[in-house]
């Protein structure tokens, strides 16, 4: 199974914000949206950092309130690693676990084409392993 299967699943809407948008203004689309982070992009729209959840409770933790009123480019990661749709669901599991990050924007030439949660990982490798294990049973019933 691979990336490509997720978003033909759930999508390929990414939700995207100014780096000069406040902190304030992220929080209150990540919790409109119900989504855990959002991508920044820059002109052109590439990608230019990822906030998070995360991300904004460090900003709070360092400066307090007044962290709601910095522009999001103080406070995202920069070093956003980014996957292809054509990445297995297990490498994209291990760049996730490896890197202690929920969410990885999918990016086809230098396009952002989507964006992956570890729920949807998750979500996948379960149906995975329902296929599998169906299969199986299938098997051992008819040998």
């Amino acid at each position: 199974m691979t990336v490509k299967t997720i978003l033909a699943r759930k999508g390929t809407d990414v939700v995207t914000i100014d780096p000069t948008a406040t902190v304030a203004a992220a929080t209150k689309m990540l919790t409109e949206r119900g989504i855990g982070a959002v991508v920044v992009t820059g002109t052109e729209g590439r990608t230019i950092g990822i906030v998070s959840e995360r991300d904004i409770v460090k900003a709070l933790g360092a400066r307090g309130a007044a962290a709601l009123d910095v522009p999001v480019s103080e406070i995202m990661t920069r070093k956003v690693v980014t996957c292809a749709q054509h990445d297995t669901i297990g490498e994209l599991m291990q760049t996730m676990t490896e890197g202690k990050f929920r969410h990885v924007p999918v990016v086809e030439q230098d396009r952002l084409v989507g964006i992956v949660s570890i729920g949807d990982v998750v979500k996948s490798r379960l149906e995975q392993m329902e296929k599998e294990s169906n299969a199986l049973r299938d098997y051992i019933r008819t040998a």
